[in-house]
């Protein structure tokens, strides 16, 4: 009986060294979704104050910038075309071709000053 034993923990030890890989990747896929999430909250903000700029006569893009984060001044466009402002920002992660995958964009419109 002794030995039945130790052959299922035995073997609980080798499901679980199989399956560490597999939770590990869910747990960064998770991570990296809810980086892509924080990146759309901060791209809206940004772009809001880029439009609060213009709309007072202040350059956007620099308001919209000014708006970020330090992290993600760097990555980061911003365009303005009349009286929209649009903010790319892609999230942070391991690997740059994941970021651009996820980059996400968000718009704001004033009326110029």
């Amino acid at each position: 009986m002794g030995r039945c034993l130790s052959a299922e923990v035995g073997q609980s030890t080798v499901e679980l060294v199989a399956a560490l890989p597999a939770l590990l990747l869910a747990g960064l896929l998770a991570l990296q979704l809810l980086a892509a999430g924080y990146a759309l909250t901060l791209a809206d903000g940004a772009a809001e104050a880029g439009a609060l700029a213009l709309a007072s006569g202040r350059p956007a893009a620099a308001a919209a910038r000014a708006a970020l984060p330090g992290w993600a001044r760097d990555d980061v466009d911003v365009s303005v075309r009349g009286g929209r402002i649009a903010v790319r920002l892609r999230p942070p992660s391991l690997l740059p071709a994941v970021a651009d995958g996820l980059a996400v964009t968000s718009a704001a419109t004033a009326r110029p000053k």
